[in-house]
């Protein structure tokens, strides 16, 4: 079976790349373990995801955000981080950016549902679910998939988009630096007694973090970042007693809060791949890379570079182009790194310095809130990564 291109992957980063190309005219292959079923109906998975306006601009151009419910899209209008006990907090808001809100809150199954809507409705594009990769090799001429039940797929370029443990990533010999934090993040909605004023928390209690982030219908989505070895003491805790913890670590500012459904705990491990292509092939979303949550960019990055990959093939279509071209691959390498190796560093800066329970790093942390505050420069920057508002 003959493509344009083949993509291992069905999560929003892989579809979005499917639906550019597709729109663009291209034949599109993509091959993902689930079942269709399980695509076109994601279970709640108690993810919450903070969208920039660089992302709500590239889900917009590919359909995918006329798709979601306007009910269920709320607003950050402002945001507050807090060190410890101290009372004093770095405050951002959304009219210092001169918008409407510094971001959107999602759940993540709706941005896959509108991800794979807006790609089945894409005739250009095949996508082969319950299907497992067991082979990728390229060569000078083309790139080979080989499946689960013996068959062969062909492209001028295959695409990775298969998590941040990727498989096909290893079996191209793409080396990545992963960093194991030895932490697990706990998700989970709460509802409230007072309103959230659409402001997002972030919380630094030294070993522990906790974001409570707003949500529409009265409720908040509460991100908790622990040491691995205290996660199950925390899932098993009763309903009451977690409600009250929780509570109290926000200080009472959203009065009495109740836990809704169920706690959802996932592994902390950030990964960076040392390039984002080989020869005919390319690494998008979180195969490329993968940040720790705190500064909630993550997904961003993954539909930043699922824009990117896929402006420079559509350009290199129109031009007539080999689409695995050492020169194309190259360049979205170059492009996409500009973004992501400052932000994954960075991140996994602040969460170092964030999780150190020493005296000096307390003061350190206490320092950079007021510095952040009153530095007009460092307010912007932080401002300007915090939404990209700006065009590309």
């Amino acid at each position: 079976m003959d493509s344009d291109v083949i993509i291992v992957g069905a999560g929003p980063a892989g579809l979005s790349v499917a639906r550019a190309l597709g729109e663009a005219g291209l034949a599109v292959t993509v091959t993902e373990r689930q079942s269709e079923r399980a695509l076109a109906e994601p279970a709640y998975d108690g993810r919450e995801i903070a969208l920039t306006h660089h992302s709500k601009r590239v889900m917009t151009d590919l359909g995918l955000w006329q798709r979601l419910p306007a009910d269920r899209i709320s607003l950050i209008r402002h945001a507050r981080v807090l060190n410890g006990a101290s009372p004093y907090s770095l405050h951002f808001d959304h009219r210092e950016a001169g918008t409407e809100t510094l971001g959107f809150m999602v759940s993540n199954h709706r941005i896959r549902k509108a991800a794979f809507d807006a790609v089945r409705d894409c005739g250009s594009v095949t996508l082969m679910a319950d299907t497992d990769v067991t082979r990728v090799r390229t060569d000078a001429g083309r790139g080979t998939v080989t499946l689960g039940d013996g068959r062969t797929l062909f492209a001028p370029l295959v695409v990775a988009a298969d998590s941040r443990f990727s498989a096909t990533r290893r079996m191209m010999g793409i080396p990545a630096d992963m960093l194991d934090f030895g932490r697990t993040c706990i998700v989970c909605r709460m509802t409230h007694e007072r309103s959230h004023q659409d402001t997002a928390f972030e919380c630094f209690h030294d070993a522990r973090t906790l974001a409570v982030l707003p949500l529409t219908h009265g409720e908040v989505s509460v991100v908790i970042t622990l040491g691995a070895e205290e996660a199950d003491g925390v899932l098993g805790m009763p309903e009451q007693a977690f409600n009250a913890d929780i509570g109290r670590r926000l200080k009472d500012r959203l009065g009495s809060m109740a836990l809704v459904g169920a706690r959802h705990a996932y592994p902390l491990v950030a990964v960076h791949a040392s390039r984002f292509h080989a020869r005919r092939f390319a690494l998008v979303g979180d195969a490329a890379v993968g940040t720790h949550p705190v500064t909630a960019h993550g997904f961003n990055l993954g539909l930043r570079g699922a824009g990117t990959l896929a402006q420079g093939l559509i350009a290199a279509h129109k031009a007539g182009h080999d689409l695995g071209a050492p020169a194309v691959l190259r360049r979205y390498t170059r492009r996409h790194r500009l973004h992501t190796l400052p932000l994954y560093h960075g991140t996994n800066a602040i969460v170092q310095l964030y999780t150190r329970t020493s005296p000096p790093a307390r003061l350190v942390r206490a320092a950079l809130l007021r510095l952040g505050n009153r530095i007009g420069p460092a307010r912007r920057l932080i401002m300007s990564q915090l939404t990209e508002t700006a065009p590309v």
